[in-house]
């Protein structure tokens, strides 16, 4: 039976996630785990938490280094942003819309904290749709509302990314869901090394049970937590770039006084599928 609203959320405002989403292959892994939970969890937010508008953080766009764009357009292509694999890769399709007036709110809100915001025209990168594809099944579990996709900055610094995530906090309270994109354990190198093994590097469960500490604590002590994990003695193994762990700390900045908890997680490789939430679903 599914959670009910805790005091802290209303049954009006909505969670906060964070989704490990797979390079391109992972979109015909239809058995894949991950794809299956992603699944799951498409379905929990299409019947349960029905968004108006989803706003989305992708590990695979960033921008200046103290300034973040965000995509205003309405209609939109998506981005193959990719290379080297089957031509159909890039036939692939997901049935997508922006919306200005929700673009708007983003940038207004992000001004307000002195964030600086470049408006764009842009089509859906893969750390997006690719997921998306999994999660929101364009013919069995269709989104049916406004995406617009956010960059990160041209930076690793975790605080500013902390600090976007609070300054959109409030836009949960008019139906906007807020989504990080990306992996709490994500190197490349050692995946192209262990692809042809069932080997699992020991910081794939390590960092990830070290992400699941930092998102569990009380709200009041949640920044520092998610600062700390970037001084574990196994974060540069874990991420030797942090493009792909910044998402969840715009996340856990969004979450406001909501908990985080681990949805699931399954370490791979090098890698970790890891998905979270950060406050309750309300029982239906």
């Amino acid at each position: 039976m599914s959670k009910a609203a805790t005091p802290s959320q209303s049954p009006s405002r909505m969670p906060v996630y964070f989704l490990g989403i797979g390079g391109p292959n992972f979109m015909e892994a239809k058995d894949h785990p991950a794809f299956l939970k992603l699944g799951e969890i498409g379905r929990e937010i299409t019947t349960k938490v029905k968004p108006k508008a989803v706003v989305v953080f992708s590990a695979h766009w960033q921008h200046g280094p103290s300034t973040v764009a965000i995509n205003v357009a309405e209609k939109m292509d998506l981005i193959y942003d990719f290379y080297g694999f089957p031509p159909h890769y890039y036939e692939y399709e997901y049935p997508n819309t922006g919306s200005r007036e929700v673009a708007e709110k983003v940038i207004e809100k992000l001004f307000i904290a002195g964030i600086g915001v470049d408006r764009v025209h842009r089509g859906l990168d893969h750390g997006v749709w690719v997921g998306f594809l999994a999660a929101f099944d364009p013919k069995k579990n269709p989104l049916n509302v406004p995406i617009v996709q956010v960059s990160l900055l041209g930076n690793e610094d975790a605080v500013q990314h902390y600090r976007i995530g609070q300054a959109l906090e409030k836009l949960r309270d008019e139906g906007v869901l807020i989504i990080g994109a990306g992996m709490v354990v994500h190197n490349l190198h050692d995946f192209r090394k262990t692809r042809s093994s069932t080997k699992v590097m020991p910081y794939a469960s390590s960092f990830e049970e070290g992400v699941k500490e930092a998102v569990s604590v009380k709200p009041k002590d949640r920044q520092a937590a998610m600062m700390a994990l970037l001084k574990r003695s196994d974060a540069k193994a874990a991420h030797p770039s942090l493009e792909h762990l910044l998402p969840i700390h715009i996340a856990a900045g969004a979450a406001g006084s909501d908990v985080g908890q681990r949805l699931w997680a399954l370490p791979e490789g090098s890698l970790n599928w890891a998905q979270y939430r950060f406050g309750a679903v309300a029982a239906v």
